[in-house]
C-alpha cells in the first residue's frame, strides 16, 4: 500500500469476535488475515478482507471503553457491500444467521438493495447495480416509488 493514499477502514467491536469471524467467512466469503487473541478469550485484534476491502474487528472491552451493538443497543452504522448478484448474496447471508431488515427489492436510484442485520448487531446493506440514473430520473423514480 502505498504510504501517501488515504483509506478508510471500519473496526468493528462484537462480542464473540472470534464467532464473528465465523459468521463473515461464512455469510460474506471473508477471508481472515489476522487474528490476535487476548490471552482471556477474547480476540485483541482481527482483519479480514471482504472482496478488496479490509475490516479489522476486536471483542467487546468495556473495561477500556469498547463496545459492541448488543452493548449500546443498536447502531446508527450500517456497512455497504457491492455485489453482482445481490438476490444471491443475500440468501447467503440469511442462510449464514443474519436476519432480515429489507428483502431485495429494485431501488429506485438504479440498484438492487437489501438489508440485513448480522448476529452480532451490526448493520449491511447488499447492492447490484442495474441501471445507471441521471440525478433528475432518481428524483422522478423516488417520487413514483414513495407515492
Amino acid at each position: 500500500m502505498d504510504n501517501k493514499q488515504q483509506i478508510v477502514i471500519p473496526h468493528l467491536v462484537c462480542e464473540g469476535a472470534a464467532d464473528a469471524l465465523a459468521f463473515y467467512k461464512k455469510a460474506f466469503n471473508a477471508v481472515e488475515t489476522m487474528r490476535i487473541p487476548a490471552g482471556n478469550g477474547r480476540l485483541m485484534h482481527a482483519a479480514i478482507t471482504i472482496g478488496e476491502s479490509t475490516l479489522m474487528l476486536a471483542d467487546d472491552f468495556p473495561e477500556h471503553g469498547g463496545l459492541g451493538p448488543k452493548a449500546l443497543k443498536g447502531s446508527p452504522v450500517t456497512l455497504h457491500i457491492t455485489s453482482p448478484d445481490v438476490d444471491a448474496a443475500f440468501k447467503q447471508a440469511v442462510d449464514a444467521g443474519a436476519s432480515v431488515r429489507m428483502p431485495p427489492a429494485d431501488m429506485f436510484w438504479g440498484d438492487r438493495y437489501c438489508q440485513v442485520t448480522d448476529p452480532f448487531g451490526h448493520h449491511w446493506s447488499i447492492a447490484t447495480h442495474i441501471k445507471d440514473m441521471t440525478p433528475e430520473e432518481m428524483h422522478a423514480a423516488m417520487q413514483q416509488q414513495c407515492q
